[in-house]
């Protein structure tokens, strides 16, 4: 069985990246296509004689992949498959869905989202930019947006990430998706919990890029004083630090071996912005560690507030403001001894990537068999 799995860029192992390489263990002998390829970071880990990249991908463009949105639908055009397939599966949240299929092969398009800076979040990302900058990229989204229209019936079946992102796809696609949540390692649920570890901080990691709100976390503990470690990097990350005081630490990216001894120290993990799904959340909890998070998006569908605390794996604030993650924090600080991170551990287990491997086969034997 000859498989095409396209993805929008293979540059950073996060969680879109993640559920390439579980598709992968689906299909080893699938070959890739891409936009941007960074061979540092998957030199290794991806069969490179089996990918594919655009025209786009050289030095600069790369290097600034993200600002490279005018140029998506050119670089996916200049993408040609090089066999007949049975089968083509996209991972979406950028142009890989556009993909030209020259016959009636089947294509499962996995989406992440749709294009948030094209439908829904286009005002956010639009705030992020220089004020001179504005017009035109407007002006682009707007051009970008309606190419992603064309592009639409080109997917055989949808697949969401989330019931969330399934929400999205009907409102701005006009289409039903089928929701598979995306996979957890498994290797997570062996490390042990260590729940006689000394707990003094509180997390962020990630990107830190504007919708991801660690601008609201670097303002509440700048107030309340706890100590916080923010993991990642991103657009915002030098604003942040410059505004951050001594009792925020920013420690840039980390590999997960740097991540884990974090985690080990960690109360709480914070996650305040409105996401597609989040990998992050159930990554943490795997570790037994709870979650507070922003009472919106894919957070709704892997996180759980009860009034039995025991069988919680975090809470919710209701509004991005200073005065709600604070109030959250109060009330999280009341009850943090009644978790139970084995019950906690418990729950991410569900999302696990063998349970994601056996449902995204059954899928995919619907259209192809």
């Amino acid at each position: 069985m000859k498989v095409a799995i396209i993805h929008y860029w293979l540059i950073t192992r996060r969680g879109g990246e993640k559920v390439v390489e579980s598709i992968l263990k689906v299909y080893p002998e699938a070959d890739i296509y891409t936009l941007f390829l960074d061979q540092e970071t998957y030199g290794d880990n991806l069969p490179k004689s089996r990918i594919y990249t655009s025209i786009l991908n050289n030095g600069f463009l790369r290097k600034h992949y993200q600002k490279m949105f005018p140029l998506y639908p050119f670089g996916i055009r200049s993408l040609k498959l090089k066999d007949k397939y049975d089968l083509i599966i996209s991972s979406e949240s950028g142009p890989a869905k556009g993909i030209q299929i020259k016959d009636n092969t089947p294509h499962l398009c996995y989406i992440h989202s749709p294009m948030r800076y094209c439908w829904g979040f286009t005002d956010e990302y639009l705030r992020s930019m220089p004020k001179v900058a504005r017009p035109l990229a407007k002006f682009f989204f707007k051009r970008l947006r309606n190419w992603d229209k064309t592009t639409i019936g080109n997917v055989t079946h949808y697949i969401a990430n989330s019931q969330n992102v399934a929400q999205r796809v009907e409102r701005y696609y006009g289409e039903k998706a089928s929701v598979l949540y995306p996979p957890i390692d498994l290797g997570l649920f062996e490390k042990p919990l260590k729940t006689d570890a000394h707990k003094d901080i509180y997390l962020s990691f990630g990107a830190i890029t504007p919708y991801k709100r660690i601008d609201l976390l670097v303002d509440a503990f700048n107030e309340n004083g706890k100590p916080l470690v923010v993991i990642g990097a991103g657009s915002e990350k030098e604003k942040l630090l410059k505004k951050a005081r001594p009792n925020i630490k920013f420690m840039g990216s980390l590999a997960w071996e740097e991540i884990e001894t974090f985690l080990y120290r960690t109360k709480a993990l914070l996650f305040p912005g409105e996401e597609d799904f989040g990998m992050i959340p159930l990554e943490v909890m795997a570790y037994g560690i709870p979650v507070l998070a922003y009472k919106k998006g894919g957070a709704l569908e892997t996180i759980v507030e009860s009034d039995e605390i025991e069988k919680s794996s975090g809470l919710f604030f209701k509004e991005q403001t200073v005065e709600s993650v604070q109030d959250c924090i109060d009330k999280f600080e009341e009850v943090e001894d009644r978790f139970d991170p084995n019950w906690i551990r418990s729950h991410a287990r569900k999302f696990g990537e063998d349970v994601f491997i056996e449902k995204f086969k059954a899928k995919a034997a619907e259209f192809y068999d």
